[in-house]
Formats: C-alpha cells, sequence, structure tokens
C-alpha cells in the first residue's frame, strides 16, 4: 500500500499532476467571469480588478497544465497516437487556453485606456466559459470521474 503522505511518490506520479493543477486555471476562470459580470452590473471597479487578477492568474496557470497534459499523455501512453475523447480533449484545452489569454488581453487593454471594457467582451467570455465546461467535462471521462475512463 502506498503511504499517503510519501512526497516522492506524490510528486513523481505519472499523471498526478495534471489531475491537481487543471482545478486553478478552471476555478480562476470561472471566478474570473462572474466578478467581470458582477462588475458590470453593479458599476463597481474592485470588482473589475478582482475579475483582472483572477483572469491573469488564471491565463498564467494553463502553461503549467498544458505541459503536465503532454507529460502525461507521453508518460501513460507512451506518446501513441491521440484518437477519440482524448485527442478531443487536448483540441479543446488547447482553445481553452487561448480563449483564457484572450478575455485576460481584452481586460488588459481595456485597463490601458481611458474608456469602459467593451461589451463584447461578454459574448468571449462566456463562449470560453463553454469550451472550458466541455474540455473539462471531457477531461472528467477520461479520468473515470464522469464514468468509464
Amino acid at each position: 500500500m502506498v503511504n499517503p503522505f510519501d512526497l516522492k511518490t506524490a510528486l513523481l506520479a505519472k499523471h498526478a499532476q495534471h489531475v491537481v493543477l487543471i482545478h486553478f486555471p478552471i476555478a480562476l476562470f470561472i471566478t474570473g467571469v462572474a466578478f467581470d459580470v458582477i462588475a458590470q452590473w453593479t458599476k463597481r471597479g474592485g470588482l473589475a480588478d478582482t475579475a483582472y487578477y483572477n483572469l491573469l492568474a488564471a491565463a498564467i496557470s494553463t502553461f503549467p497544465v498544458l505541459a503536465t497534459g503532454i507529460l502525461a499523455w507521453q508518460f501513460q501512453l507512451d506518446g501513441q497516437k491521440l484518437k477519440g475523447v482524448l485527442l478531443l480533449h487536448l483540441v479543446l484545452a488547447c482553445i481553452s487556453s487561448v480563449m483564457i489569454g484572450l478575455v485576460w488581453w481584452v481586460h488588459f487593454r481595456g485597463r490601458r485606456r481611458p474608456r469602459p471594457l467593451p461589451n463584447y467582451r461578454l459574448a468571449i467570455e462566456f463562449l470560453a466559459f463553454g469550451i472550458v465546461t466541455l474540455t473539462a467535462h471531457l477531461g472528467g471521462f477520461l479520468s473515470g470521474v464522469n464514468g468509464p475512463g
């Protein structure tokens, strides 16, 4: 039996880092979008700042998540050709990362100008939210959380 407090086992597991790290960009992005929608609705600058920093942290945290996902593919499947749900998960993960970065970039550009953030950003945020949700759902199937996997 594996000791749950063995750091070597926890840090060097073949796929555990991806499964743990993925929750950070998802949670930060969803929280950032929620804060942005509330800031838009209430016109409170403090909430808009909170949304910006959540989106920034989400965009930064996508890099280690993508890296650990690719490493998990290499370690678990020995770099075999991807197909089916796993291929779709990888493609959507890349799109999700780009969309999270795009949402942050729109906020970054908006903060540099004296005028308010463009309203079209909400459409981009909701589209990105849908893609992130679909990617996470497929990841749940792959890990066995949402069904066979």
